[in-house]
């Protein structure tokens, strides 16, 4: 977004709300320029934004940098509890917080299709303009590409995220150790029930709303109490997470099917469309695992978001590397990986 503009200043929505975008070749030309300077200047304004450079110029502090990368191509592109602007700042923000770090910076990449309404990009940008502000990070470089009708369904975007991690922090599925506590952030399976009720076809008459939302304040307060490893629970829910940080870890881990909270329409919804709620994506949940000694203190922590946070099990030693769920019936079962994706489309 740098080198194409005369400096940020704030205005209403800029074009008729009928209007399309219209086919730019190679991303330059007045369009391009149009939507740098009444679109994605004025929301997204800030100092390192200004320098009209064609890279972001940013002071790196001492220690170790967090980086990391994501793509996002969810439809329908509004849903209730967000769309796919917040959930591109989101979602790249709590993968920086899951490896202890704290996000400062985000560049955006836009992919738009020919004869996407101005209206649905304004609306999009500015969803991404509160959630960078909630989650105190900066988005500041960027890049804008047209392509023809039929090539894009509407808005693609790329966000990839800068975070610095203090010293001492050490979150890392190794790290995990035997007697660990696993504590969940909140209840399980909205945001993948919330795109599936918000689709055309899905039959829904009440629709579900995402959890999507930043974790990164929530994380920095758990960076007092000693804790191992944390996962955020995006595709394939909860019970892929753990599967994956017991076989890293080399461990197993018991947990109990009834601390971990859904929500009665997320059941429901499960219910008629035969999905398990273990297994469908979150955007605003996510696990922690953390020493005996530090859990009631993270749960307390935890617990403030208002989340309905639990401690759903526990870390035990076994060359098995496997996750078991104890069923409110009282039965033993073995969670195993999905072999293909259970719901396409959803982030």
């Amino acid at each position: 977004m740098s080198g194409e503009s005369n400096g940020g200043f704030s205005c209403p929505l800029p074009f008729h709300e009928n209007s399309v975008v219209t086919l730019a070749h190679g991303g330059g030309g007045n369009l391009t320029r149009q939507l740098i300077e009444k679109i994605f200047k004025p929301a997204f304004n800030n100092p390192d934004l200004e320098t009209e450079h064609d890279s972001a110029i940013i002071q790196v502090t001492a220690g170790r940098l967090a980086f990391t990368t994501d793509s996002y191509v969810v439809q329908p592109l509004i849903f209730p509890g967000g769309d796919i602007g917040s959930l591109a700042v989101n979602g790249t923000v709590n993968d920086l917080a899951m490896s202890g770090a704290r996000p400062l910076y985000l560049s955006v990449g836009f992919i738009l299709e020919e004869g996407l309404p101005m209206e649905t990009l304004w609306t999009v940008v500015q969803s991404m303009k509160r959630s960078a502000i909630s989650a105190e990070v900066k988005i500041i470089t960027g890049d804008t590409k047209v392509v023809d009708k039929g090539k894009g369904d509407g808005i693609f975007i790329n966000t990839s995220g800068v975070g610095v991690i203090e010293p001492g922090v050490k979150i890392h599925p190794r790290q995990v150790q035997p007697g660990d506590a696993v504590l969940l952030s909140g209840d399980i399976a909205r945001h993948g029930m919330a795109i599936m009720s918000a689709r055309k076809d899905s039959g829904f008459q009440n629709q579900i709303e995402s959890d999507c939302a930043s974790v990164s304040g929530e994380v920095r307060n758990l960076l007092d109490v000693e804790v191992h490893c944390l996962r955020d629970l995006t595709r394939g829910g909860l019970a892929t997470a753990l599967i994956e940080i017991a076989r890293s870890a080399e461990v197993s881990i018991d947990i109990e099917e009834s601390e971990i909270p859904v929500c009665e329409d997320v059941k429901g919804a499960c219910e008629i469309l035969g999905f398990d709620p273990l297994y469908v994506a979150n955007e605003g949940r996510f696990i922690a695992l953390v020493h005996p000694k530090d859990e009631d203190r993270a749960l307390h922590i935890m617990k403030k978001t208002g989340n309905d946070a639990r401690i759903i099990g526990r870390v035990k030693e076994s060359p098995e590397k496997r996750v078991t769920l104890k069923t409110r019936a009282g039965s033993i079962r073995m969670l195993s990986l999905l072999s293909g994706e259970q719901l396409p489309r959803i982030c």
